[in-house]
């Protein structure tokens, strides 16, 4: 068996290895916009206007937190697309990081990534089963038994190869689409005048307040990065990332605000901003006591499109430090599918593991502080291969460089920060795990000397 880490690099080539098999360049713009619209728009989107609304209190600002937010997420997603086109191969943020920095910060990068989505793959498949047994309450009593048989399922759809699970990953974001838009509807057509507005001054808006609501509306834009992970695998990433990535976050932006609009427009503003869960008391005002069931069928059809996403980006992760010897290489290996084999098994295997034990929940307390470290990082890879490789072939660039790439960084520290002080323990402890991969890596990497002219194992 071949060690876990190695430290020797093989040369990524466009599509693989001869080790590593053939990945398969047949997805497309459709695959590109239902990976970043299906990995961003879940159950958050139900849940946090309610929060927003209890910090902002009134209808104007909470419009436009949600739109300053989305013009931030999309400034960032004109940056990132800059490294997707300048180095159009699977592994999102670990690949840019490790072109720019080294091996070594690559690799925390990828090994915190990809520890992130193993979390999120069972958060989610919790999340799915929870609200099934709500529906269905004789399995409540078996809730991670059935996330288990769920993740598994996602798993066989996509050991059939990268066609199949692409084409799922369409269907069902298609299906999310229509049935938020379905939401909306319903909700506007609600008359406004019943709801009219109600007396008193509305409370102050405090800074902290304005924090917590520009926190939570940004974590609820995550996963717009997605179509990142898949660029070795784009028939044309240079001409179809762009479009995938700007597209895909306008259409969560219109989606958000219309989403929030509806909320308004259904439920008065102590209403919204008292209500855990605002999609369901709208829908308790449109469909009466079933309004709630509605809103339990509508998150789960949001969380499966999610959950195959998470399973894809996890892999891809993985499969890429697996080729560069960052990481166990046989994770590089293809099946005939198109789909990394072991990669996806040891994925399974660790989110597995997280939903028996129930460990998950302390993992998913640090995913925050990674995907904001991990992202600034991102940013700061940008500026520093402009600087370095300035005549490097770029097919896209940036808008309004180098503003846009310092205005994207600082916001990325600041929200690491806030992070950090926020939630100091899990803060912590999230630097700890990636200390705990470094120093993993550097024990089992096999060391080398220089003998005779040569480079050999000690």
């Amino acid at each position: 068996m071949p060690p876990i880490f190695d430290n020797s690099l093989s040369r990524s080539s466009a599509m693989g290895t001869e080790k590593s098999g053939q990945l398969r360049r047949v997805l497309g713009v459709g695959f590109g916009l239902a990976v970043s619209v299906g990995a961003t728009i879940g159950v958050g989107i139900l849940r946090t206007p309610g929060l927003v609304a209890g910090q902002v209190h009134t209808p104007s600002t909470i419009l436009f937190l949600w739109t300053a937010a989305g013009l931030y997420t999309l400034l960032g997603a004109s940056c990132l697309t800059e490294l997707g086109t300048m180095l159009p191969q699977d592994g999102g943020y670990y690949v840019y990081v490790r072109h720019a920095f080294g091996n070594t910060v690559g690799f925390a990068v990828g090994w915190t990534d990809w520890l992130t989505y193993c979390s999120v793959l069972a958060y989610v498949s919790i999340a799915i089963a929870e609200f099934i047994a709500v529906l269905v309450p004789p399995i409540s009593s078996a809730v991670r038994l059935v996330a288990i048989s769920i993740l598994i399922g996602v798993v066989v759809l996509q050991w059939m190869g990268i066609r199949v699970s692409s084409q799922f990953q369409e269907m069902t974001t298609s299906l999310k689409c229509l049935a938020f838009f379905a939401l909306i509807v319903a909700c506007l057509l609600v008359p406004a005048r019943r709801y009219a507005s109600e007396g008193g001054i509305a409370p102050a808006m405090t800074f902290s307040g304005l924090v917590v609501a520009l926190q939570a509306i940004v974590i609820t834009y995550g996963g717009w990065q997605s179509p990142l992970y898949f660029t070795e695998e784009d028939r044309d990433p240079s001409r179809n990332l762009p479009r995938t990535m700007i597209g895909g976050v306008l259409s969560v932006i219109v989606i958000y605000l219309l989403v929030n609009v509806a909320l308004l427009n259904v439920l008065p503003m102590s209403g919204l901003a008292s209500a855990t869960l605002p999609a369901a008391d709208a829908a308790h005002v449109i469909a009466g006591v079933r309004g709630r069931d509605l809103i339990t069928v509508l998150s789960v059809i949001s969380l499966v499109p999610v959950l195959n996403a998470v399973m894809m980006i996890g892999t891809r992760i993985v499969f890429a430090m697996g080729r560069d010897r960052l990481f166990w290489s046989r994770t590089s290996t293809v099946n005939v599918g198109g789909t990394p084999g072991s990669a996806t098994l040891l994925t399974t295997a660790i989110a597995v593991g997280l939903i028996a034990t129930g460990t998950f929940q302390r993992l998913a307390a640090m995913a925050s502080f990674f995907l904001a470290a991990n992202y600034c990082l991102c940013c700061l890879a940008l500026i520093a291969l402009r600087h370095r490789e300035p005549e490097a072939r770029r097919p896209y660039r940036a808008w309004a460089y180098p503003w846009s790439a310092w205005i994207v960084a600082a916001g990325a520290v600041i929200f690491l920060v806030a992070i950090l002080i926020g939630d100091t323990f899990n803060g912590l402890a999230a630097i700890g795990l990636c200390a705990v991969g470094l120093i993993g890596r550097a024990a089992l990497t096999p060391r080398t000397t220089f003998r005779n002219g040569k480079w050999g194992q000690s």
